[in-house]
């Protein structure tokens, strides 16, 4: 039993992960069925969420290796190489010696960055500079995924973040390994649908034409409801239906969002008690008075024109036509083409986010906190 059921990071299990029930099947269908899968939406709507609902499939669990492998932070393709070991170390580590020992045997390359404990169990203490022959290292890991015990589901997640590489030969070299891979199905997980769209539609890039292409939205507010209410109930508490459709409009319906704030209505509302309209206002306060100190921080941070732009779109909400000269003159800033370079700094750091020309603070909670400065 967990102190808070309104889990905000990692997978605990089924009974705290909200529906999902049609798209982790049908992301089942495809990886059983000998697809590769490029996994698209928006950053915090719950792509990882599903991805480890796959994974703990009981089904799954008896009869693949599973490996999920976060990118977001990698520079080059060392960086990938090792988001990648230390990734499936960790998911064999449970496996039992033996099955360790096959991985830790085949990337002979790595094996001095791999120590064990009295107990047998290993740790990853590759560095950066460990891996002096990027190619080598990855023909041992694509050895280990072919010659695995069982077949093997690969999930990527960020996977746009390739595109950044200075190697733009990443793509192809990635795309080699993998059409080359039979013990192997992956999952091409992405938030930036732009790039996604570009890496796997493009004639012109490696992986056109080799993944079944997968977007997932909004979870539906009428099951994100029961589900709440489900857990408030079970831990003798109660929550109104308003209240969640209020959150849930207020976030536009992104899950994390919603269940951040959720985990803190749980936390508000006394055993018996009942979580209604009355509590929004705390918990937001108390979620923004939390981030503070980090939200001043990235403020301080930025170039004055990339801070006037922040704050102009945080009042506006959805901005668009910001090089316009009635959004210029609204919020009293310098030029069109400063806010053109604002921009484009201000999306490069990811503090924005672009759909079909219309622009948001990335960080809602960042949003309302700009909000409460002047």
């Amino acid at each position: 039993m967990v102190n808070n059921p309104f889990i905000l990071y990692g997978y605990e299990s089924e009974k705290y992960f909200c529906d999902r029930k049609t798209e982790t099947q049908e992301l089942k269908r495809l990886v059983t069925n000998g697809n590769h899968v490029a996994l698209i939406a928006p950053r915090r709507i719950g792509k990882t969420g599903l991805i480890e609902n796959l994974f703990h499939q009981k089904d799954i669990q008896r009869d693949y290796f599973t490996f999920l492998v976060d990118i977001y932070a990698t520079k080059n393709i060392e960086e990938l190489i090792m988001a990648m070991g230390a990734s499936m170390l960790s998911s064999l580590r449970p496996k039992g010696a033996k099955v360790i020992q096959k991985f830790v045997n085949i990337l002979s390359s790595l094996r001095t960055g791999i120590s064990f404990d009295a107990m047998g169990n290993p740790t990853w203490n590759v560095e950066i500079g460990d891996i002096h022959l990027p190619r080598t290292t990855l023909d041992e890991i694509f050895e280990y995924i072919n010659t695995a015990d069982k077949p093997c589901i690969i999930a990527i997640d960020e996977f746009q973040t390739v595109a950044d590489y200075h190697d733009d030969k990443v793509e192809a070299i990635l795309r080699t390994y993998i059409q080359h891979c039979r013990n192997a199905q992956f999952i091409f997980s992405g938030s930036q649908r732009t790039m996604m769209g570009e890496i796997f539609l493009s004639p012109s890039r490696p992986f056109y034409q080799s993944t079944s292409m997968m977007n997932i939205g909004c979870i539906p507010v009428e099951k994100y409801s029961k589900f709440a209410q489900g857990l408030f109930k079970e831990a003798d508490k109660d929550i109104t239906t308003d209240i969640i459709e209020k959150t849930y409009q207020q976030f536009d319906g992104i899950t994390w969002y919603v269940q951040r704030v959720m985990n803190e209505f749980f936390s508000l509302t006394p055993q018996h008690g009942v979580c209604d309209e009355t509590m929004l206002d705390t918990a937001i306060k108390n979620i923004l008075r939390a981030n503070e100190f980090t939200y001043q921080s990235l403020l301080f941070q930025l170039p004055i024109k990339q801070k006037e732009l922040l704050m102009a779109i945080s009042k506006k909400g959805k901005a668009q036509n910001l090089t316009s000269s009635a959004f210029v003159k609204k919020y009293r800033l310098t030029s069109s083409s400063s806010v053109q370079s604002a921009m484009k700094g201000l999306l490069e750091k990811n503090f924005l986010t672009s759909n079909l020309g219309i622009y948001e603070v990335y960080d809602k909670f960042f949003a309302l906190w700009l909000l409460t400065q002047r």
